[in-house]
């Protein structure tokens, strides 16, 4: 009996950098833009070009925006079973997609669905993934057994106590997840056009699949922190779940919003998506207010990339100050009134 042929692939063969572009309702995720403006600095370090991939139904509409964000191309796979979000099918699309164009590199936003996705899909191809990225380089030294320079992957491990750097060196393609508002996006340039390639991978259903019967979506009362401009972040130092009135306070004054650290989570005093950090979201606002925030490097590591960042605490040795643009020494409960009240009465002034 003659055996089929198989031929044998080389990592050689793996070229270009994939991002997989998460929409919802036919909506691109903002961390997809973000993910594409590192894959073109990626990109031009391997002489390659950026492929966004898309995945959904009715969803080829939005290859112009990926382009206009910087992708040089779009794949689109567009089929009934991937209008919503399940598993099995996203798997097998984006499992299709790899072995039929052979990226060397792919990128995830470590969203719900990213963290649901790439670790199922890195295992159907047999290569590695390294969550929650906070750098992403291309090693300058080519590697000295493949030749190829291969993706630098670092993350905190240890509890954020160390960054460590994760390289893949035998398997492709080298894959990523990267939370929201690590990266940053290109200027939208809408006289950018990418190539649009659409592809049908056949899905088959099987017992992994599931069906979904409803779909409930909760409209949120407050802003996602992570569009604010302004954040107004209380830690353990504001004593209580009362306190952070003050703070409620001087966010409406500045039209901000509150954030919070770990610690005011675990103590009760508010709500988990309101946690910037490590196990938290990671925020780049025009102004950070860190009151009453000691600075441990599981907080820093989620907003030591804002604009201007403004710590209260009464502790002068408080490794916030490290970080901060300016440092108030000192009671917030006195502070925090005087300021909000200077504030609103500069605003009435104007």
């Amino acid at each position: 009996m003659k055996g089929k042929e198989v031929k044998i692939m080389s990592i050689q063969d793996y070229k270009g950098v994939f991002v997989f572009a998460q929409q919802l309702d036919n909506t691109v995720s903002g961390v997809s833009f973000e993910l594409i403006g590192k894959a073109k600095e990626l990109a031009a370090d391997l002489n390659t070009d950026v492929t966004a991939v898309v995945l959904g139904e009715g969803v080829r509409g939005l290859a112009d925006e990926l382009g206009a964000y910087g992708a040089d191309k779009v794949i689109v796979v567009d089929n009934p079973a991937l209008k919503e979000y399940t598993t099995e099918p996203y798997t097998q699309a984006m499992t299709a997609v790899i072995e039929a164009f052979k990226p060397e590199i792919i990128l995830y936003g470590a969203t719900a669905i990213g963290r649901d996705l790439a670790p199922r899909v890195s295992a159907r191809v047999k290569s590695g993934l390294t969550a929650d990225c906070t750098k992403l380089e291309i090693d300058p030294e080519a590697d000295a057994d493949s030749g190829l320079h291969n993706l630098r992957m670092t993350r905190p491990a240890f509890g954020g106590n160390i960054m460590a750097t994760i390289l893949i060196k035998t398997r492709r393609p080298q894959m990523a997840t990267v939370r929201p508002g690590v990266m940053q996006k290109l200027e939208k340039d809408a006289s950018k056009k990418a190539e649009v390639i659409e592809f049908n991978p056949a899905l088959e259903k099987n017992n992994k699949y599931v069906t979904v019967e409803e779909v409930v979506k909760k409209v949120a009362g407050k802003k996602d922190i992570m569009d604010a401009k302004i954040l107004v972040s209380g830690g353990r130092g504001v004593g209580s779940k009362e306190n952070f009135k003050l703070l409620e306070d001087l966010a409406e004054a500045l039209d901000g919003t509150v954030s919070c650290s770990r610690a005011a989570v675990d103590n009760g005093w508010c709500e988990k998506d309101q946690q910037v950090g490590q196990t938290g979201k990671t925020v780049r606002p025009n102004v950070y207010f860190a009151i009453g925030i000691s600075g441990a490097i599981q907080h820093l590591a989620g907003m030591e990339e804002s604009d201007i960042i403004i710590a209260i605490n009464k502790d002068e040795s408080a490794p916030i100050f490290d970080v901060a643009d300016y440092g108030i020494v000192g009671d917030l409960n006195k502070i925090l009134p005087q300021l909000t009240e200077k504030i609103k009465a500069d605003k009435a002034s104007k």
